[in-house]
């Protein structure tokens, strides 16, 4: 199929009723070209029809989607991409890849919990591992704030399964809300958002490999800021005694005829959806095993092309990762369904000299 081309060309973005302003970078992309050695396979990748986006501010009208779902109020196209094996590449080329140069990093890290079938045991025992690996990758950390966890089962019975649709995790008004909302006191929160922090996206398959349903993430360097859509997250409205802020661990598959209703539901984040463009490039762990993790940089105040209020922009820092699950092709039949858990981040940074 035909890439649709997008009518937003290099257009600001907006994320809220505030624009962020990103200055439309000059990249060159010089990944390691594709050999006798470098793998690859093919997907098929659901991409933002940029025709159906509603870039309304109204909730409910601006484009949105639910968490407890695979349900959007907007249509998808489908294109046809190669997919690159990222550690295939990294043999032949270490020094292309990165947190801050395309945007993921792919790390040997075995964990210690494995079950990941108690939540608690998640929070108190996996969550200091996700910040020991962090600390120990990323230099200059001085503070680490784990926010929120999601389990992904390919099964049907699974209330969080593999999304199939490319995506950023959080604008950078999103971003800053995070901050606002998990950095007490309020003080120390503007005080923060004042210096460099970030999103990661800490994954990592669950008991088994991931050859099913696999994750796909686009470098940055192949992408634009015109790419980016914003999107709306809902998630359904809890009882007052209910809500304590935390939505880990409490989704429930909804029926299948209340998805397209919006009843029961507010906005509780935003998210980009992506359009397609011929030139974005993607990369997989092919057979990802469980010993292994990838960085996934959603926000980063530093990214290129980033200006206040958001943050202030360095030339050739990676601003965000889009990225998706994906049927690969190649997967033999009877492989078991993908299980992944991912840890979402924020991560504070020294102060400048």
């Amino acid at each position: 199929m035909q890439a649709v081309t997008s009518p937003l060309g290099r257009t600001a973005i907006k994320a809220s009723r505030i624009t962020p302003k990103l200055i439309q970078p000059t990249r060159t992309l010089t990944t390691t070209p594709t050999g006798p050695t470098t793998k690859m396979t093919t997907g098929t990748f659901r991409y933002a029809d940029p025709l159906t986006i509603n870039r309304s501010t109204t909730p409910f009208l601006k484009s949105w989607s639910k968490v407890d779902v695979v349900y959007s109020s907007f249509s998808h196209v489908s294109v046809s991409k190669s997919v690159h094996d990222l550690r295939s590449a990294l043999q032949s080329s270490p020094s292309d890849f990165g947190v801050d140069v395309s945007g993921f990093a792919l790390y040997q890290q075995p964990a210690q919990e494995t079950a990941f079938t108690d939540e608690s045991a998640i929070r108190s025992g996996y969550y200091a591992e996700v910040e020991a690996l962090l600390r120990q990758k990323l230099k200059g950390i001085k503070r680490v704030e784990i926010f929120d966890h999601t389990i992904r089962r390919n099964n049907g019975s699974a209330a969080r399964r593999p999304v199939q649709q490319v995506h950023v995790d959080q604008t950078p008004a999103a971003a800053a809300a995070r901050v606002r909302r998990h950095v007490q006191p309020a003080e120390e929160a503007e005080k923060l958002l004042k210096g460099r922090y970030q999103i990661i996206n800490v994954w990592r398959p669950i008991s088994h490999p991931a050859t099913d349903i696999p994750l796909a993430f686009i470098d940055w360097r192949s992408t634009s800021p015109g790419d980016l859509v914003p999107i709306d997250l809902l998630y359904p409205k809890r009882r007052s005694e209910e809500d304590d802020g935390d939505d880990r661990g409490k989704e429930v598959a909804p029926p299948e005829e209340t998805w397209p209703s919006t009843e029961g539901y507010e906005v509780k984040g935003e998210t980009y959806g992506v359009v397609p463009s011929e030139g974005h490039k993607f990369y997989y762990v092919k057979d990802m095993k469980p010993e292994e993790v990838v960085l996934i940089k959603c926000f980063d105040s530093w990214g290129e092309g980033l200006e206040e209020p958001w943050g202030r922009g360095k030339k050739g820092v990676a601003g965000w990762t889009p990225h998706t699950a994906f049927v690969d092709p190649a997967t033999p039949e009877g492989t078991p369904g993908r299980e992944s858990i991912e840890v979402r981040c924020l991560v504070f940074y020294e102060d400048e000299e």
